[in-house]
């Protein structure tokens, strides 16, 4: 007998992951439906990869991240708005105001540091373009400010089926 799992022909690695961003829709649409306030303390940091297919940033931003970016949804945030794919939101950038537009396929990462929940997404290398060489991404807020990433792992669901190559 082999201690080797054998390949599934169901991939519950995807559907998995698409349960997963389905959450951010609905806790994002939530959001929504109520005008765009967040309830209580809640905020919430979104990571994406900035490269994926159906990513719409200003060209400014995706010169300064290449691959990868963290938004956060707090005070400053105008414009809301959920699809079934994705959603699209008004963010302030060194006082410039922009419109992004991220499908859930894009986001890494969904952080509610209010209550210590958090969901890590692995990326589908096939939805994105290469970085551009030399590059290096570091998270901001809405005011362009880097963000300090906790590292303790707090409530914070991490899926990974290990794909085989």
């Amino acid at each position: 007998m082999s201690d080797e799992a054998p390949d599934s022909l169901i991939p519950y690695d995807e559907i998995v992951q698409e349960a997963l961003r389905a959450v951010v829709g609905r806790v994002l649409g939530s959001v929504e439906k109520s005008g765009g306030e967040l309830p209580g303390g809640h905020h919430f940091y979104i990571t994406f990869k900035t490269a994926a297919s159906g990513v719409d940033i200003p060209s400014a931003l995706r010169e300064r991240f290449p691959d990868e970016m963290t938004i956060v949804l707090q005070n400053k945030f105008w414009d809301l708005s959920v699809g079934e794919d994705g959603f699209s939101v008004g963010l302030s950038f060194n006082q410039i105001p922009s419109k992004l537009v991220i499908p859930f396929s894009a986001i890494t990462a969904f952080v509610d540091p209010a209550v210590d929940f958090g969901l890590q997404f692995q990326a589908a290398i096939d939805d994105f373009e290469q970085p551009s060489p030399g590059h290096e991404a570091t998270d901001t807020d809405e005011t362009g400010e880097p963000i300090v990433k906790s590292e303790d792992g707090s409530n914070v669901v991490t899926v990974d089926f290990g794909r085989k190559k």
